[in-house]
Parts: structure tokens; C-alpha cells; sequence
């Protein structure tokens, strides 16, 4: 599991159109990096929005919004299409980078225990340590709070 302060796992995934994207080449600015389960189910397509919404403001202040989930890049690019996504997608399936953030986990569902993502969101900053971290996220005001916790870091 990782704690904040830390350094961040660095991780190499492909995006939607399969181009490589590595953390530790994106250090000298701050990166939100969440974890979600599935693309196109209704958290995760919420959360999405949600961050895509913000999108803008995250820029102005620097940082780079990456979504990750165990899905494949074609499944990713369907996701972003259909709802215009602004965050970049990264397809993890292999779930090393999950693993790696321990939020590849035992969850249970009407009594049946199962291995999924837990939903979790990591600000990284731009010495690619962990600045916050949130785990079992709730979708409402999340990307809003991670917005000001990224406008946070500048000060």
C-alpha cells in the first residue's frame, strides 16, 4: 500500500490509442492518478465526467489527470468517445500499477468475495512523491476536492 510522502510507483501503460505513457517522465508537475474498476458503469462513468469537468482548471493549475483500470485500450477508447472524456486513460491489464498502489483488492458483493479496483485517487506532485491520497472514494465532490488539493500544492 502506498502512504503518502512516499515516492510513487512508477508505472508504463498504454492510453485509449495504445501509445505508451510512463509516470516518471511526467515528473516536474503535479499528476492525479485514479484507479477505477470498469469503464462505462455508472461510477465510473460519473467520476470520469466529473474530472472532465475540472479539466480546464487542472491544467491551469499544471496538472494531468490520468484514469486507470483494468480495461483494454480498446475499451478505454470506446469509453472516451462516447462520452467525450477529457482525462487520459490508461489500460492496465495486467494490474500490475493496481497492485503496485495496493488498491487491487478482495471486495465482496451479495456474499460473493471477488478481486477488483478499489476506487482511489493519488495526487502526485511534482517531485513524484505522493502529496494526498483518497481511498474508497465516493464519486460526488470528489474531483472537485482533488482540485483543490492540487491548487493547494502551489502554495
Amino acid at each position: 500500500m502506498v502512504e503518502e510522502g512516499e515516492k510513487a510507483p512508477d508505472f508504463e501503460l498504454p492510453d485509449a490509442d495504445g501509445e505508451p505513457v510512463k509516470l516518471s517522465k511526467l515528473k516536474g508537475a503535479p499528476v492525479v492518478v485514479y484507479f477505477y474498476p470498469k469503464d462505462d458503469t455508472s461510477g465510473c462513468t460519473a467520476e470520469a465526467k466529473g474530472f472532465t469537468c475540472l479539466i480546464d482548471s487542472f491544467r491551469k493549475a499544471g496538472a494531468e489527470v490520468i484514469g486507470i483500470s483494468p480495461d483494454s485500450p480498446k475499451k478505454h477508447r470506446k469509453f472516451r468517445d462516447k462520452y467525450d472524456l477529457g482525462v487520459r486513460l490508461l489500460a492496465d491489464e495486467e494490474r500490475k500499477a493496481a497492485e503496485a498502489y495496493g488498491v487491487w483488492v478482495e471486495k465482496s458483493l451479495y456474499g460473493r468475495r471477488y478481486m477488483g479496483v478499489e476506487r482511489s485517487t493519488f495526487l502526485i506532485d511534482a517531485k513524484g512523491k505522493v502529496a494526498r491520497s483518497w481511498r474508497k472514494v465516493k464519486v460526488p465532490g470528489h474531483a472537485e476536492e482533488v482540485l483543490e488539493a492540487v491548487q493547494a500544492l502551489k502554495t
